[in-house]
């Protein structure tokens, strides 16, 4: 979940990349017309409320709008043909605002009097699904599929008329496929009335993070500088990132990343930028240079569950860890997530944590408190990204975050600095730190949370 940085962006008044088509309020006079493809704006309201002028925006837009809690303002406003800038201005009068790029190359609006930081009601839009449901994004026509000991899943497959496209044999978990939504809960009924069933689930997918944006290399720390220890007596600790795929990191660097796991079929990645898995690579290598003086025996094994797809899926992710824990995997980073609530990877996660291998997860780039998974699961350590020691304006608050750790992380490739920012950079950082920990002091994992808690540990307080 990281969140690109750009120059400048914390008050981006120019709308780039917008796509959604224009729309109309109902009744005259309140009319607002938002043109994308022209980037152009026509207004006519007289007297209306600010959240429903916002309202109407995140409809027309397909903006994430956050308005300061409180904040009241009377709306009067006629234009035509004005470029988004300018009528964001006349429609907000003297209040301020910011638009932000979003991790997936979308806009946030936030309005606010006081500070951005204070801007963290989410104005809905009149279609929901244009902001995505909070449920999660069902994958269609699929069902995950936990059977009892003794059931075949191939049996069922046959009665069900489903495809059997994805398997934990070590969990009697599957992926079914069907050919129509309607057989899909004709077949969620019959398992879930059957006594060979466990458990069935929706399958939800989790959007492709993007990688970070190239910088100028003033200022800047140089590439980590690391020296790889041969295995103490009881064997060495590896970070299974559970990412997207991971690229050669240079000669210095690439003997600190194991041969990688595939969960999702070959990567397609562009040679000339890093990925969202390789800047998280070099953001673990960076905590482990911090926390280790520069010479460690840990290794991070690359687990890709996204391969050239847009989106990987909680099934694929599941998978992912249990092959990482197979593979000798001592702690997991999470630098990913959706509202997604799937209750196979839940069990799977607390499974792995009462094996004592700790599990760090990115919060959210969303100044909410709404959960966000897996880092909201029990057993999970739920990393939020912090600036000077306050939360990020854009990092999840919510309640079951634990951790604090700053969300900002430069990455080298091919020699070229790139700045990656979010939530997904601190729990990388995280996962990173504690892993250099435990192995630079010998600690066990409750030695290592304890110290954890102790130096990056927040306190959440319910808003009064």
């Amino acid at each position: 979940m990281t969140r690109n940085r750009q120059a400048g962006w914390a008050l981006l008044f120019a709308v780039i990349g917008l796509t959604c088509l224009g729309v109309q309020a109902a009744t005259a006079p309140n009319q607002l017309a938002w043109n994308a493809a022209q980037s152009r704006v026509t207004a006519d309201i007289e007297a209306g409320s600010l959240y429903g002028t916002l309202k109407q925006i995140a409809t027309a837009t397909g903006w994430r709008v956050y308005l300061e809690p409180g904040v009241t303002r009377q709306v009067s406003a006629k234009f035509s043909e004005l470029p988004p800038g300018d009528a964001l201005r006349l429609l907000l009068g003297d209040l301020n605002y910011a638009l932000v790029p979003d991790t997936n190359g979308s806009l946030r609006l936030f309005v606010f009097r006081t500070s951005r930081q204070n801007a963290t009601q989410l104005v809905e839009p009149a279609d929901r699904s244009r902001a995505g449901a909070a449920a999660g994004k069902v994958i269609p026509n699929q069902l995950i599929v936990r059977l009892k000991p003794g059931a075949k899943i191939e049996e069922w497959a046959r009665l069900l008329g489903a495809r059997v496209t994805g398997r934990i044999d070590s969990l009697n978990a599957y992926r079914l496929e069907f050919d129509s939504e309607e057989a899909t809960e004709a077949a969620r009924q019959q398992l879930a009335a059957s006594s060979d069933v466990e458990s069935v689930d929706n399958n939800y997918a989790i959007d492709r993070p993007p990688a970070g944006q190239p910088v100028s290399s003033q200022n800047l720390p140089p590439p980590p500088r690391l020296r790889l220890n041969p295995p103490p007596a009881d064997g060495r600790i590896i970070v299974g990132l559970i990412d997207t795929a991971v690229q050669p990191l240079g000669s210095n660097l690439d003997p600190f990343v194991l041969e990688a796991i595939s969960v999702a079929g070959p990567a397609r990645t562009d040679p000339n930028s890093p990925t969202h898995g390789t800047s998280m690579a070099g953001t673990v290598l960076r905590s482990l240079e911090e926390v280790t003086k520069g010479s460690t025996a840990v290794q991070i094994l690359p687990v890709d569950v996204y391969g050239a797809n847009p989106s990987t899926s909680t099934f694929d992710v599941a998978k992912g860890v249990v092959m990482a824990v197979n593979s000798g995997a001592k702690v997991i980073n999470l630098s990913l997530g959706s509202p997604g609530d799937d209750s196979l990877l839940r069990s799977v996660l607390l499974d792995v944590s009462k094996q004592n291998i700790p599990v760090f997860a990115a919060a959210g780039n969303e100044p909410v408190t709404t959960p966000v998974y897996p880092a909201a699961y029990p057993g999970v350590t739920a990393v939020t990204a912090v600036d000077h020691g306050q939360i990020a304006p854009y990092a999840n608050r919510g309640s079951f975050v634990s951790l604090g750790v700053p969300g900002t992380s430069v990455v080298y490739y091919q020699n070229q600095p790139y700045q990656v920012v979010g939530t997904s950079a601190a729990s990388a950082s995280a996962a990173g730190l504690a892993a250099g920990y435990m192995d630079a002091t010998r600690s066990t994992p409750a030695q290592m949370k304890s110290f954890m808690n102790k130096n990056f540990g927040v306190t959440i307080t319910p808003a009064g």
